[in-house]
């Protein structure tokens, strides 16, 4: 069986939007029990991530760790037609990820006790993102 939908999500700016529970609630419509859930996230200035999910402070420290090594408006960087946050944005994608695959267990997600899965906002305003969900499986 094969399923295929796209999420929105509104963000209000940089920072990590746990998508959890709508990626959930997308294999349960589905009503496919067991093989693979992928993700991609179709922007070239947000990603996806897996990570901690029951201390916030794991994802602040992520966002403080990226603003030290992508700093925006850097004078080496040539495209900035958006603003000072655009190039940076473009490389904080490039150094993370565009799509997760993840595997389905149950009529869910076989996530690890402490994962969760993240849009993470790239730019300092906010977006509107869409999210491709296609779940293969029985």
């Amino acid at each position: 069986m094969l399923d295929q939908q796209k999420l929105q999500f509104s963000t209000r700016g940089r920072g990590t939007y746990n998508i959890t529970s709508e990626i959930m609630e997308a294999i349960r419509n589905s009503g496919i029990k067991a093989g693979i859930c992928h993700l991609f996230i179709q922007h070239t200035s947000a990603s996806l991530i897996l990570c901690e999910n029951a201390d916030r402070t794991v994802r602040e420290d992520l966002d403080a760790w990226m603003a030290r090594l992508v700093k925006d408006g850097d004078s080496l960087y040539k495209h900035n037609d958006e603003g000072p946050d655009d190039m940076a944005a473009h490389i904080r994608t490039i150094l993370t990820q565009s799509s997760l695959s993840i595997p389905l267990r149950n009529g869910q997600c076989d996530l690890g006790t402490w994962q969760g899965i993240y849009l993470w906002e790239h730019r300092t305003h906010a977006h509107r993102r869409t999210i491709a969900v296609t779940i293969m499986g029985e």
